[in-house]
């Protein structure tokens, strides 16, 4: 440990190396690299968090550069999670940030929150909300929620037992999910860029809480900000009545919930293939190969089989009047690749076959090495 990067920290009253010990040696899952999702990663990458896990399987557009201040003009088109782990590791590179390329759904969620101490949901819609909730009520991992919505914000602590014992979840303040267009979302509403700069940058100072035991945890409770009013007010939750709603009591029952239309989910216009399809597809007449990545990336592949259009200048493969009536595109995880065939699809329509290589060229290295 870099005590001098530290310092500040460690000359606090009550806090001292035995805290900044304990930071060291947690896990802080955040999962969303969006608004509430950049400050606090960027505060617990500063603090010294041991190990940050970090999930989105978006990639960067223009309207997110007003909130989500990790990313850059530059950057419109790359996935979040390359662009927010090269930058977290500059702020501090003594911390581990374990990326996680793809969208959570039910089928990965168990698995991916099992190793973390601590879970962050700086997510923005209800679908992911009721997901992330129920799976950690699931494996007991306390859960540090927020939500943003044109001036106002809301803070809570979820599945964390209070002084008497009490354990409350997102189910007991919403039983069930609104219908869909109930609630408007952030894209609908608007939210002014600095609200969930203040809201994410709290979530950051709860977990640092919760995991060095300083002060007193929002356990229970919801904290409801008003940024024009700059005024602050707290509402206790309570368990809810036992008919309120089901809660999965194992992974089975877990895997068999329904939570809504999840953006992993929903692309079902574009056909993921394994390299055994892709060498089929390929014999066809009117057939183009895409490589998505950036020109950097490893390994690199042949130009005249694969063409190169980066996420970075997607705007120029959209521009293209593409002639192929197959089109496979790939990259390194398959995550890219997925999102650039649903922009052609949008594009196209079924005019055009378009097909993604499932797992990406990390998946299939050998093929591509060899």
């Amino acid at each position: 440990m870099d005590r001098e990067r530290y310092h500040r920290q460690l000359i606090l009253d009550g806090f001292g190396t035995t805290a900044q010990d304990k930071l060291l040696n947690s896990n802080v899952l955040v999962i969303g690299s969006g608004g509430l999702g950049c400050p606090a990663l960027q505060y617990l990458t500063a603090a010294g968090i041991g190990r940050i896990g970090l999930a989105d399987g978006d990639v960067v557009s223009l309207s997110n550069l007003h909130r989500q201040v990790l990313f850059a003009t530059a950057d419109i088109g790359k996935l979040k999670t390359d662009v927010a782990t090269e930058r977290l590791a500059a702020i501090n590179p003594e911390v581990f940030i374990q990326s996680y390329p793809f969208f959570v759904t039910r089928n990965n969620i168990l698995e991916l929150i099992a190793d973390y101490d601590v879970v962050i949901d700086a997510t923005d819609n209800f679908e992911s909300r009721y997901l992330i909730n129920d799976a950690c009520v699931l494996l007991k991992k306390p859960l540090i929620f927020a939500a943003v919505s044109g001036y106002e914000g809301q803070l809570a602590i979820f599945n964390l037992a209070d002084e008497n014992g009490i354990t409350t979840n997102y189910r007991d303040l919403f039983p069930v999910p609104p219908a869909k267009g109930e609630i408007p979302n952030c894209s609908e509403n608007g939210v002014i860029g600095v609200l969930p700069g203040i809201i994410g940058t709290m979530q950051a100072a709860e977990a640092i809480k919760i995991i060095t035991g300083i002060g007193k945890p929002l356990k229970n409770k919801i904290l409801n900000y008003n940024l024009l009013e700059q005024s602050f007010y707290e509402i206790e939750v309570t368990p809810a009545p036992a008919n309120s709603y089901v809660l999965p009591k194992d992974s089975s029952s877990f895997l068999k919930m329904n939570f809504g239309n999840q953006k992993a989910d929903i692309k079902k216009s574009v056909i993921e293939i394994d390299i055994n399809e892709l060498e089929d597809i390929r014999q066809k007449e009117n057939t183009l190969l895409i490589d998505v990545r950036e020109s950097h990336e490893v390994p690199p592949l042949n130009r005249e089989e694969f063409k190169q259009f980066p996420m970075s200048a997607l705007q120029n493969l959209l521009g293209e009047d593409i002639v192929e009536d197959h089109i496979i595109l790939i990259c390194q995880h398959g995550i890219r690749s997925l999102s650039a065939a649903e922009y052609l699809h949008e594009k196209y329509g079924n005019e055009k076959n378009i097909y993604s290589l499932k797992g990406g060229i990390a998946r299939w290295k050998n093929f591509f090495t060899s």
